[in-house]
């Protein structure tokens, strides 16, 4: 990758790259966040990453869509990455969830997440402005020019009404400082595109928990997931599994977890992912914030039954 924007950088910054390339990987937890009386629960965050770094999970990203970024205030979403950061102290990567539909908002939270010690961003195509593909190729390489800084592009029509074609993503992929994409389409044709027409260090991540093993298949490096926030050790086994080859194994993991992938979506995430953590005692409230709302009581029983099916319940 050569840097777009003229400087020095590519230098400065190849050994750097590097190594948060060969990092990002496996399952990686879109992670909750767990709120109490409408704050920011500090301490059970804080336990959460430490349970998924001892159950194996390889990565986490803080402020995604699973992590109710809409709702967070700057100060909290900067807070939220703060303590990632500080709790995982470099014991796998962390990758902070940046994006925005402003340009401008972007370039400031990618810069805090930065300035915070976070390993990458995690930054999505603008949502309901709809720009089109060059706006999109502008967009990114403005925040990657201004920030000099990791980024994972997200790309997820089904929550932002478009979709990054992989010839855009292949023009960002030129830039030194944009090291991936989350590819949360469910379409493998697309993401083999991807992955044909980008650099062969290019980092392309499943966005969809029944996806992941089908895009290891094809060339990807692992997923950003909303199932590894109950099943954290299930889903880090399926995807070790996959970057080793034992692809029976990974298979046979794949159809074991596929009704609690699809469990996760029941209703709006991360309302099941969030309910099914205190069902587990993994948080004291699977309190959402409006416009999101507790699930139905016939989603949360059957919700409940796939759990006890995955053997995550009794």
């Amino acid at each position: 990758m050569s840097c777009a924007c003229g400087c020095s950088c590519q230098s400065t910054a190849s050994g750097g790259q590097a190594k948060i390339v060969e990092r990002i990987k496996g399952a990686i937890v879109a992670i909750v966040t767990p709120f109490k009386d409408g704050k920011l629960d500090e301490e059970t965050y804080k336990s959460l990453i430490e349970w998924h770094i001892a159950s194996g999970t390889h990565g986490i990203v803080p402020c995604g869509t699973t992590g109710e970024s809409a709702t967070l205030s700057h100060e909290e979403h900067k807070r939220v990455v703060e303590i990632a950061v500080k709790t995982v102290a470099g014991r796998i990567p962390v990758i902070a969830g940046t994006g925005s539909n402003s340009t401008s908002e972007t370039i400031e939270l990618t810069h805090h997440a930065k300035a915070a010690g976070a390993d990458a961003a995690l930054v999505i195509t603008p949502y309901y402005n709809k720009p089109t593909q060059e706006g999109l190729y502008q967009h990114f390489m403005k925040v990657a020019d201004e920030c000099r800084f990791p980024m994972v592009l997200y790309n997820v029509p089904g929550r932002t009404a478009l979709n990054m074609l992989p010839a855009t993503v292949s023009r960002c992929a030129q830039h030194e400082y944009v090291i991936g994409i989350k590819e949360a389409t469910g379409n493998l044709s697309q993401i083999s595109n991807v992955v044909n027409l980008c650099p062969s260090d290019f980092i392309l991540l499943s966005g969809d928990d029944f996806t992941a093993m089908p895009t290891m298949s094809v060339g990807g490096k692992g997923v950003i997931s909303v199932t590894s926030n109950v099943a954290p050790a299930e889903m880090a086994q399926m995807m070790d599994a996959c970057i080793a080859g034992r692809w029976d194994e990974a298979k046979a993991s794949h159809y074991r977890l596929f009704n609690l992938f699809n469990a996760m979506f029941y209703e709006t995430n991360p309302a099941p992912a969030k309910t099914a953590l205190e069902l587990m005692g993994k948080i004291p409230s699977g309190e959402l914030r409006l416009p999101l709302c507790a699930m139905s009581p016939a989603n949360k029983d059957k919700l409940a039954a796939v759990m006890r099916e995955a053997g995550l319940l009794k």
